[in-house]
């Protein structure tokens, strides 16, 4: 198999012919038999159903997964301490956020879980930052190896461009340490997963120990409200940042959830995990970043700055190397948390617009490739700015879950034609809608992010009204709950072909799932490892026979 892959690569630097056997996707069962008549693909491993022997993450492997991500969140509540609000209002702030965060990924599982199809394909039904915070862990870690060998770099970087030549060396090694696991899709990265949650563990009770014991616990009042004016906006304002700090992996749940060898086991895992351990690592956090500012001075929100206080204070051999540890954890961590969040959601949806080129690993690349691009280190200069792009990203994104969700629960029973989704001609019946656009979800999508979008503008510096302000506070929320109205009232009195259509079917909750997918033509498609199995019959009933074929899988 290496052998093969091998002299691939190798062919392709020798002919185009060859470069064009190297780069292009095979053809799937699904687009041999999921849109006749046209040659455009429309799938390829990635877009595929998951099949079988690929459904290996249980429910704990979900915990993990989550824990790993939540428990670093230190900085979450750091933020909000930092934009105004006390430490009880903050931790309230947070776990209401993570709580609506992980009810919204329980409904926007579902489908994934039982169709086994990722995030795109998903959409398809219904409508055709963190290297920084890494390279910071890194720059530590670098420092207690080299120590002044590292610190007095010169820098040839200017002030305006907002990092050093220290940072960007810092940046670049980090960023260099995502390519290898660019290669591997998320079913085979369950052990990563679980390494990073049983490390990051006792390296955040490790610091939060050390720094209360420095301190003597000096925590003092912990932290007082800021805010003037009107709290209940401004809180809203903090749980809306709070939603954005999950606001991908809300949209993108359907990429993690086809994973599952149960229907529910990408469910009910998290709704307990994910609002509990943020809760937690962010009340480390707040309580640490107090003892610290009343005991040594330092307002330190970042763990990275905190660490960098420490080898300042306790300079030596031992100090050294227990910075080095928590640091290359929490690095770790952040590694995790990128490839969950940043990674695997582009690749998939990456697949999506050119299945014939791009898969999930080669998007994974792709998106690596553009980490520069966003000047990560201008996102983190300072909270506020930081709460402002939490806040705004997931604003965008709140509409599209409701879309998904009041779908599949309210109007199409759960009942998805997932041979339809990989068919996009005219003759698709169920998923094709108005020349390839479902009009009532874009009228819902419209609708859900125009209330809190002025707000949102308000917050990049222009002028809006207090009113607007107060609108865009709601970001998340209130772009969810306008969306899933709108489309809901909508398709009851203008309904989508697929929606009559299921009506007129009768069929009731989830009774199109299965592990056999029925393409547009008709053909009965049952994947067995990389041997498809194929049984077909006309539209009179009369059997076509049964084909078997092998299908070569490359990356």
């Amino acid at each position: 198999m290496l052998g093969a892959k091998a002299t691939t690569f190798k062919n392709a630097f020798r002919s185009r012919e060859g470069f064009k056997i190297f780069i292009e996707t095979h053809d799937t069962a699904l687009d041999k038999h999921g849109h006749p008549g046209t040659k455009q693909p429309w799938s390829n491993e990635d877009l595929d159903p998951t099949p079988p022997e690929k459904r290996t993450w249980r429910w704990w492997n979900f915990v993990t997964f989550y824990l790993g991500l939540s428990i670093g969140n230190w900085t979450l509540g750091s933020t909000t301490v930092g934009i105004g609000l006390n430490w009880w209002e903050s931790l309230l702030v947070i776990f209401a956020s993570q709580l609506i965060s992980s009810v919204a990924v329980f409904f926007n599982s579902r489908c994934a879980s039982v169709s086994h199809i990722g995030h795109p394909v998903v959409a398809r039904s219904v409508f055709d930052i963190s290297v920084y915070s890494g390279a910071s862990f890194m720059s530590n870690i670098l420092r207690c190896i080299f120590g002044h060998g590292y610190t007095d770099i010169p820098n040839h970087i200017p002030d305006s461009v907002g990092i050093t030549t220290q940072g960007m060396l810092a940046f670049l090694l980090f960023w260099l340490v995502h390519f290898p696991f660019c290669a591997f899709r998320p079913y085979q990265l369950r052990g990563f997963f679980w390494f990073k949650s049983i490390i990051v563990l006792p390296a955040v009770w490790g610091l939060f120990i050390f720094c209360m014991a420095n301190t003597k616990g000096n925590v003092g009042s912990v932290y007082a409200s800021k805010i003037t004016g009107s709290k209940g906006w401004f809180i809203m304002y903090a749980i809306n940042s709070g939603m954005g700090n999950t606001a991908t992996l809300i949209t993108n749940q359907p990429d993690i959830a086809r994973w599952p060898r149960t229907e529910s086991g990408a469910q009910w895992s998290q709704l307990v995990t994910q609002p509990l351990s943020v809760t937690l690592s962010a009340s480390l956090g707040i309580l640490v970043t107090a003892a610290i500012k009343n005991t040594w001075g330092l307002d330190l929100w970042n763990p990275w700055d905190l660490l960098g206080a420490i080898l300042d204070r306790y300079w030596s051999a031992s100090t050294r190397f227990a910075v080095f540890l928590s640091a290359f954890v929490w690095m770790v961590s952040v590694l995790g948390t990128n490839i969950a969040a940043n990674m695997i959601p582009f690749g998939s949806d990456s697949s999506m617009l050119f299945p014939r080129y791009i898969t999930i690993p080669r998007g994974q690349y792709i998106v690596e490739s553009l980490a520069f691009a966003i000047c990560p280190w201008k996102i983190l200069s300072s909270a506020s700015v930081f709460a402002t792009f939490l806040s705004g990203y997931g604003l965008f994104m709140a509409s599209v879950v409701a879309i998904i969700i009041c779908d599949y629960y309210l109007l199409t029973r759960g009942n998805v034609f997932i041979g339809y989704l990989y068919d996009g001609t005219r003759s698709n019946k169920h998923h094709y809608y108005h020349r390839g656009w479902n009009i009532q979800g874009v009228i819902a999508y419209l609708c859900g992010i125009a209330l809190p979008f002025p707000g949102f503008v308000g917050t990049l510096g222009a002028t809006v009204s207090t009113r607007a302000t107060d609108l865009g506070r709601l970001g998340w929320l209130l772009s969810f709950t306008v969306s899933f109205v709108v489309y809901y009232v909508l398709c009851k009195v203008w309904p989508t072909k697929n929606q009559k259509l299921i009506k007129e079917m009768g069929l009731r909750w989830e009774k199109q799932k299965g592990d056999a997918v029925v393409a547009a033509d008709g053909t009965r498609i049952v994947e067995e490892g990389n041997i498809f199995r194929v049984l077909g019959e006309t539209s009179d009933g009369t059997e076509l026979g049964q084909e078997a074929y092998v299908v070569d899988k490359r990356y």
